[in-house]
């Protein structure tokens, strides 16, 4: 092999090396940029040079040509590898195709805060788990404690589970798309277009279905948005899943069948119209990892989010209780929306009092002491008996005594 080949070797393989590269870090739009930036780095190389025939490139006009493919290659591998919106599978949200355009009601000082302060959602939860954020035991306290209507009080009825894993999760495993559950005529994105939005507007001959346009006051970042139909425009506004349908995936809804699931996606509980940006920042986060930056709306959001897995059986995990548990413990009378009830488990019963103690019996008296014995008497001599009338004194009498019995026939002063 002579020495060209060995350089024109190199050089394709230097070039492969790039395309590779390029698939592997943006698809096929990466490799198609590096396939462009080594064409463009060969022509430009050859034009100067004149020629480059280890390369097959005879003349600075085959060089310019090469130059510019590899531009037109980068060109088009950029515009595929360029900046795309979440897959709806994820944002819940389906951009509807029409033509018209709208801009947003916010100024653009405005809708960069709520952006910021959406970005910075997760920060100030890790400041809040150090700053007071209810532990386990204190979570499980608030929650025993709460109102048995509230949406505290059913944080109970949720089983607390770690998260599964993602696999096999896939959109369409929850319908396909937008459907008509209700049967009304109309998709659930138009039926929660409607639902929230104001001062809508409909299209022509879809018997008020097709939404065109209108306001939404949005929940997340508490301002209002102008919504109107078209290319480029429709996903200012989007239609969020609360409970995100890659977490429910995760938490319960792989045991659901389809029919359960396609119900679960388009239940208007679940479903609500907000600011479009938001709800990418959201993608399929739950209340441990995102919240919406409107503080107002969090006790609401979380209470949404605790009625959904009630109706659906699905679980938390102990993180996300614990940041639901906070929230509501500052509005501990929340009720949950949609009509829900929550089955509580039964209290337990209070323990019986323990029987009062039966009286100690009184003690009874000490017995009279008995009285001493008198002292038996003592006499002298016989005449001392006979004066005191015990004579004769027998053995065995008081007073006897061997002085006055001196015949020792048991009886003195006989």
């Amino acid at each position: 092999m002579n020495a060209r080949s060995i350089v024109l070797a190199v050089a394709w393989l230097v070039a492969l090396l790039f395309v590779i590269g390029g698939v592997a870090a943006d698809g096929l739009g990466g490799g198609l940029v590096m396939a462009g930036v080594a064409a463009l780095l060969l022509g430009a190389g050859a034009a100067i040079a004149g020629q480059a025939r280890w390369a097959r490139i005879a003349s600075r006009r085959v060089a310019a040509i090469v130059a510019a493919a590899g531009v037109v290659a980068v060109l088009a591998g950029g515009a595929m590898v360029g900046p795309t919106a979440p897959a709806a599978s994820e944002t819940g949200s389906t951009p509807a195709p029409t033509t018209a355009s709208a801009s947003r009601t916010p100024s653009g000082e405005e809708r960069e805060a709520a952006l910021a302060e959406a970005e910075t959602a997760e920060a100030r939860l890790a400041e809040a788990a150090l700053a007071g954020a209810l532990t386990d035991a204190d979570a499980a306290a608030a929650v025993e404690g709460a109102g048995r209507t509230t949406a505290l009080a059913a944080l109970a009825a949720v089983e607390v589970k770690g998260r599964a894993p993602r696999t096999g999760y896939d959109r369409d495993l929850f319908g396909s798309g937008w459907v008509d559950t209700d049967r009304n005529g109309c998709d659930t994105r138009n039926d929660i277009l409607a639902r929230d939005l104001t001062d809508e507007t409909f299209k022509p001959g879809t018997r008020d279905c097709v939404v065109l346009t209108g306001n939404l006051a949005d929940p997340y970042s508490g301002h209002g948005i102008a919504f109107q139909r078209g290319q480029g425009t429709s996903d200012d506004v989007q239609i969020d899943h609360v409970v995100a349908l890659s977490d429910a995936w995760q938490k319960g809804a792989q045991q659901l069948d389809v029919a359960r699931r396609t119900a679960f996606a388009n239940d208007p509980l679940n479903l609500l119209a907000v600011d479009g940006p938001l709800n990418m920042q959201k993608g399929d986060g739950d209340a441990a990892t995102w919240l919406p930056p409107n503080r107002a709306y969090r006790c609401d959001y979380v209470a949404r989010q605790v009625a959904v897995k009630v109706s659906y059986e699905l679980w938390m995990t102990q993180a996300e209780k614990n940041a639901i548990a906070t929230i509501l413990s500052a509005c501990p009378d929340q009720p949950l929306p949609g009509g829900v009830v929550a089955v509580l488990p039964e209290p337990a019963p209070a323990p019986a009092p323990a029987p009062a103690p039966k009286p100690a019996p009184a003690p009874a008296p000490a017995p009279a002491p008995a009285p001493a014995p008198a002292p038996a008497p003592y006499y002298k001599n016989c005449t001392a008996a006979r004066d005191a009338g015990a004579a004769p004194v027998r053995l065995g009498d008081p007073g006897y005594g061997t002085h006055l019995d001196r015949d020792g026939d048991g009886i003195g002063c006989e």
